[in-house]
């Protein structure tokens, strides 16, 4: 591409945006829109991706160690648990500290009266690196000498119930970003095509003449590609302010405490580079696609 090329695409790119401004308004509008919407459902998913793996590191396996065992004999089991596979920390926790945490979370007043440490036993927290093998990670615990078959205590449900929300969050997330991503193309391509139509018989003469379809494809594609760009900067500077209002509200509620909104200020570059590919994206793409039919003569 000669350099002069290159500046009379971009000159005629940049003219097309507003001699057809009406239509540029409404491409850049819609845009705006579907990324806005594209943008909130990625945040959202991911802030329900890093919940969840909140929760999921805290997720234990308590194994209950056999009160014949010696505080040396105890040390070593907590030392063979944490060289098993899968296994990221293991926790000590007493008898005494078992009962002073049943105490803080029981709301009766007769039990926490009357309940003594005797009553409790020491155990081993044991964390997971995979929630998919914490059955296989407790097997190997209860193997574990001094802790035994029927003391290794997992909550099958819950670490199910954790990864069947992931994984559809994660579906549904990604099929709505894909299907709002083709949408956005498909407007972009009809609103581009509509501002092509009126010079149909321009192209037409162009191609009579010589030029190849290169020369006339560019100037439209560089259209698109400023359109994506300005869509892109309004989406990412009002998904900012949007983001930044809701977790405001969020952590002002105090209902809402257990929920942590990821700071935007940790994440802007990624989501900036999001919207600018996607924007760009949706820009060329549905310039490509609507000049090819136009270029057919």
């Amino acid at each position: 591409m000669q350099r002069h090329e290159f500046g009379y695409f971009i000159h005629e790119g940049v003219n097309n945006l507003f001699s057809h401004g009406f239509m540029s308004f409404a491409a850049v509008g819609i845009t705006v829109a579907c990324l806005l919407i594209m943008g909130t459902f990625s945040l959202v998913a991911y802030n329900a991706e890093m919940l969840l793996k909140t929760l999921e590191s805290e997720y234990e396996i308590l194994a209950f160690v056999d009160d014949s065992c010696t505080p040396a004999q105890t040390k070593a089991v907590g030392e063979a648990i944490a060289k098993l596979p899968n296994v990221k920390d293991v926790e000590f926790i007493t008898r005494q500290e078992a009962m002073e945490a049943f105490e803080e979370r029981s709301l009766d007043e007769y039990m926490r009266r009357n309940i003594l440490p005797e009553m409790f036993r020491d155990r081993y927290a044991v964390y997971v690196q995979d929630l998919n093998l914490a059955r296989q990670t407790a097997s190997a615990v209860e193997n574990v000498e001094g802790i035994g078959k029927g003391n290794v205590r997992v909550d099958e449900d819950i670490a199910g119930g954790f990864i069947l929300v992931r994984n559809v969050a994660g579906a549904v997330s990604v099929a709505l970003i894909a299907i709002l991503l083709v949408v956005s193309v498909f407007i972009i391509s009809n609103t581009i095509r509509l501002t092509t139509f009126d010079r149909r018989d321009e192209i037409a003469i162009m191609k009579m003449v010589g030029a190849t379809n290169g020369f006339i494809r560019w100037p439209f594609v560089y259209e698109g590609f400023f359109l994506g760009l300005l869509s892109s900067m309004i989406a990412f500077g009002l998904q900012w302010l949007v983001y930044a209002t809701v977790a405001k509200s969020i952590g002002a509620a105090d209902t809402l405490q257990f929920l942590r909104v990821v700071p935007f200020h940790e994440i802007w570059k990624p989501v900036a580079l999001s919207f600018g590919a996607a924007g760009m994206l949706i820009g060329v793409g549905g310039s490509l696609t609507a000049i090819r039919k136009f270029l057919q003569v």
